[in-house]
């Protein structure tokens, strides 16, 4: 299998190592990226990158790819995405797909065009056990009809600063914060609702990373955990004097077309993390927690304890033993046609959520995506 590979960063060279692991003929034979930052990392792993080319279209005019993947900064995925749509390619991207509703609408056209089934998107948690697991209590009864979902994600001090000095903290780079960060954990929720989210109310801003809670340094070390995470592209010294314009906590509510609600939290400065969930349906509860590697599955009516598993992970996985199962699921799509757990529309319907979460933020209102979705469908070529 010939590999090439648009934006080699830190995500696409740790990717390089688990897809190589997941199949022995995985080869990389070529990339683009003026800057590297994850060959280091594949390089130390033993992953033979290939050539580097000027551009995407001098890699794909001299070499003849099974896959192209897809690591570029978000901004830039819509064009490149394009351009191998064009060459007839498979390919895999990064989340989030794009960045903007304009790019929404422009990449579903190209879906209606070029169909959706040779663009995958690595929405890596669909693929963790736990969530795995919690759907298959979902399918067999145990909750019931889902009424409401309390949910979050947060992330701790050290991984907070980063995105005060990567250029994820530029929105024309990343989109947003929710967008970039948390289009995982919006896809897996309106999985487990099993329909569109209609109203969306949400409130955010920037309270920790701020000049005023600037540290006082007294010794070298004190700013140690605020740089543990080194910065690629457009990278930064300042974390509480960032420049950036994304948030660093943000709330929202949502009502889905069922009736059914979550409330989603994410936070950039949470020592004792946790990205967590409780699903309350007429039957059940589920709770769990993908940092603490927990589920639980209790009945109403009596209280019995249905499901209380815990998890392990291997060295290999960044995402709680997803990353190994994605690489092996994608990998047999491409190769025999298997099925994945999540499409490309998902992907870009849990990212026009994290948008309209943005504009509620934004406005201080209630957005109603009805509008939005009736785009949506009409660039896909959906009858309404």
């Amino acid at each position: 299998m010939r590999v090439g590979i648009i934006g080699l960063g830190y995500r696409l060279g740790y990717l390089a190592r688990v897809f190589s692991v997941a199949r022995d003929d995985f080869n990389i034979v070529g990339y683009v990226d003026p800057a590297p930052a994850g060959l280091p990392y594949a390089t130390e792993h033993g992953v033979n990158v290939g050539k580097q080319y000027d551009s995407l279209e001098a890699m794909l005019d001299n070499e003849q790819l099974d896959l192209l993947m897809v690591g570029s900064p978000n901004h830039l995925h819509l064009g490149h995405i394009r351009i191998g749509l064009e060459r007839g390619l498979k390919i895999f991207t990064e989340k989030p797909v794009v960045t903007s509703v304009e790019d929404t609408m422009a990449l579903a056209e190209l879906i209606a065009q070029y169909g959706s089934d040779n663009l995958m998107v690595g929405l890596v948690l669909r693929y963790a056990p736990l969530y795995v697991d919690l759907r298959k209590a979902q399918a067999e009864g145990q909750l019931g009809d889902i009424t409401s979902i309390e949910a979050s994600e947060h992330i701790p001090p050290y991984h907070g600063a980063f995105f005060m000095r990567d250029w994820r903290r530029y929105e024309k780079y990343s989109g947003s914060f929710m967008l970039e960060k948390c289009c995982h954990d919006l896809d897996l929720y309106n999985g487990v609702m099993g329909c569109r989210p209609k109203y969306v109310s949400s409130f955010g801003g920037r309270r920790t990373f701020v000049p005023k809670n600037a540290p006082q340094v007294t010794g070298i070390n004190d700013m140690e955990v605020y740089h543990r995470k080194p910065s690629g592209w457009q990278g930064s010294d300042k974390v509480f004097d960032s420049d950036g314009d994304i948030i660093d906590f943000q709330t929202a509510m949502v009502q889905y077309e069922n009736g059914a609600a979550l409330t989603f939290h994410t936070n950039l400065n949470v020592p004792d993390d946790f990205r967590r969930f409780a699903v309350m349906g007429a039957k059940g509860m589920a709770e769990g927690d993908f940092i603490r590697n927990f589920l639980r599955v209790t009945d109403s009516r009596t209280s019995e304890r249905l499901v209380d598993t815990t998890y392990k992970t291997s060295g290999l996985s960044q995402h709680y033993g997803a990353d190994e199962q994605m690489a092996e699921d994608i990998l047999k799509h491409i190769v025999d046609g298997a099925p994945l757990p999540v499409s490309v529309t998902d992907a870009l319907e849990a990212g026009l959520l994290a948008l309209s979460m943005d504009k509620a933020m934004a406005s201080r209102s209630v957005v109603d995506m009805t509008p939005i979705w009736q785009q949506f469908d009409a660039a896909l070529g959906r009858a309404s």
